[in-house]
């Protein structure tokens, strides 16, 4: 079972609200990648994508590692598990409520 607190929901969501650090994620979807290979499509300077990375890395969605001069990023997708289960609470919720509404205006017909 998947607990999450509050503040490891604000973390990630807040990550994840900006558009250049969900692109870093998609991209580490396809396995490790170098600092420089995530910059490139985002036309960022390598400063401005570590300040992202370090982001994602604050709120466990990647870990970083240093190989000689190059550093390598490997998305850890287990810490989507406590967004995806309160989504999952969220939608559930809604869905009962919409299907309650619908039982209710049906009966009142």
């Amino acid at each position: 079972m998947v607990e999450y607190s509050e503040a490891d929901l604000d973390s990630l969501f807040g990550a994840l609200a900006d558009p250049s650090r969900r692109r870093l994620v998609l991209t580490l979807r396809s396995g490790e990648a170098s600092v420089e290979e995530l910059g490139r499509p985002l036309g960022i300077s390598t400063p401005g994508v570590m300040k992202h990375l370090a982001v994602l890395e604050r709120c466990g969605l990647i870990t970083t590692e240093k190989r000689g001069r190059r550093r390598f990023c490997r998305l850890e997708a287990d810490r989507l598990a406590a967004a995806e289960k309160w989504m999952a609470e969220v939608r559930s919720f809604w869905a009962g409520s919409l299907t309650r509404l619908a039982n209710h205006l049906e009966e009142q017909e």
